[in-house]
């Protein structure tokens, strides 16, 4: 499950590209989802472990990949630490939810994300609650950020 803990949040990794250039592992970027995320998102193409095609930058390291992926990919590989979501935008929301299928994770958000329109199910943790669409979701995260 997807658990949301809006605003200030002192154990959250806020800085997430600093954190990822120095702990990521080179394996990551060739797994198939995060292969699938880095496409979806950064409309780029994995050629190997340490080589990204982008249609902006050409050929980029692993580290030069936009904040929000590289959040998504913290958020799918080291899921015991709490990361600053609020790194990613709008286009990343989906890509919660599907990691939140395999595991439990815990994200700090400092804005009001837009999830999908159609149901979804993630626990604010402000509040203790389980909420499954954006209607129910926005005035509780309202009260936080």
């Amino acid at each position: 499950m997807l658990n949301i803990f809006y605003g200030d949040m002192p154990e959250a990794i806020y800085n997430t590209s600093a954190y990822f250039k120095f702990n990521y592992e080179k394996d990551w970027i060739t797994e198939p989802r995060v292969a699938d995320m880095i496409k979806d998102v950064d409309s780029s193409t994995v050629l190997g472990t340490g080589a990204i095609d982008s249609p902006v930058l050409g050929v980029i390291a692993p580290i030069n990949l936009s904040g929000g992926v590289k959040t998504l990919i913290l958020i799918d590989k080291v899921p015991d630490k709490v990361f600053n979501a609020s790194n990613c935008g709008d286009n990343c929301a989906h890509w919660l939810l599907e990691i939140a299928k395999d595991k439990d994770v815990t994200i700090n958000l400092r804005h009001i994300m837009k999830f999908k329109d159609e149901p979804f199910e993630v626990r604010i943790l402000n509040d203790d609650v389980i909420v499954t669409n954006m209607k129910d979701l926005i005035p509780i995260a309202g009260r936080y950020v």
